[in-house]
């Protein structure tokens, strides 16, 4: 895959991204040419574990990956300041069928040990179970709440559109790692990221920036625009908590990591370092052109 050098123009780049509604919400107008003097996109979805090992592949030039898979990615990608999803009372949960099951040596389902969700859950726990969980299991994140309800698992890492509906599934909210992380460090819940291949050239990488930073605006603008591609990629997903996984993921971090955006970031990586979960990364890792 050729690089575009800077100043020339702008080939059409493969991104892969989620089909969730925020994903499908943010670049819509991106992907369907709306952005003026944007790049053209060849779109990929996948599921997020799918686009984490794609990026430690290098695979693709942009992609939505985890905030945890950075540490293995930044030499070749760099992490564009927009398109991502942080926020607050939006962090991942714990789930089990008994209420205020005690975890220690359970078995507990997530849905990568490469996503930020399971690094908010391994901080999670060890600052609350001193003992440690028993087998952690990985699934993909549809299947983890029925193994929960069906027994064979005691404990369920979920994310997405889960928390609006997992009382559906008779299961219990045992922890709220957002919850967890922001009252220990009053930061924002860092999620999922969007890179683009360092290759690119700095002014490619500033118009990746522009380009995603509009397509968000453009969805706040006319939120009926992106209705149908968000609806025909989350078609079992029932419109009203479409609209609510939107409402939770896209915010003003997605328009612009801004300060806290980028402590947030660095506060996670740090951590998870030092608890020996993600390689240490250096100080200008997360620097952008």
């Amino acid at each position: 895959m050729t690089a575009t050098a800077d100043h020339a123009p702008l080939r059409t780049l493969d991104i892969a991204y989620s089909p969730c509604p925020n994903d499908t919400f943010v670049f819509d107008a991106w992907a369907h040419g709306r952005v003026p003097g944007a790049p053209a996109l060849d779109v990929t979805f996948a599921d997020i574990d799918v686009t984490n090992g794609m990026a430690e592949r290098g695979e693709l030039d942009v992609l939505k990956v985890s905030y945890a898979v950075l540490p293995w990615v930044l030499e070749e990608y760099a992490l564009l300041p927009c398109g991502g999803a942080l926020g607050r009372g939006c962090g991942p949960l714990v789930l089990t069928r008994e209420p205020g099951l005690d975890l220690t040596g359970k078995t507990v389902a997530v849905p990568s040990e490469r996503s930020t969700a399971y690094l908010l859950f391994r901080l999670w726990a060890a600052d609350v179970l001193p003992a440690g969980v028993g087998e952690v299991v990985v699934l993909p994140f549809n299947e983890i709440m029925p193994a929960v309800r069906d027994g064979r698992v005691d404990a369920g890492l979920v994310i997405h559109e889960a928390r609006f509906t997992y009382q559906e599934y008779g299961l219990h909210c045992l922890a709220d790692m957002g919850e967890h992380w922001e009252s220990t460090t009053g930061l924002p819940i860092p999620l999922g990221a969007i890179i683009a291949k360092r290759s690119l050239g700095a002014d490619t990488l500033r118009a990746l920036a522009d380009a995603a930073r509009a397509s968000v605006r453009m969805a706040w603008d006319d939120p009926e625009a992106s209705r149908p591609y968000v609806r025909a990629h989350a078609q079992e997903l029932d419109p009203k908590v479409a609209d609510q996984h939107i409402g939770l993921y896209v915010n003003e971090f997605t328009a612009d990591l801004g300060d806290a955006g980028y402590a947030a970031v660095r506060g996670l990586l740090t951590r998870a370092a030092a608890e020996g979960l993600v390689p240490a990364i250096g100080p200008d890792a997360l620097s952008f052109p």
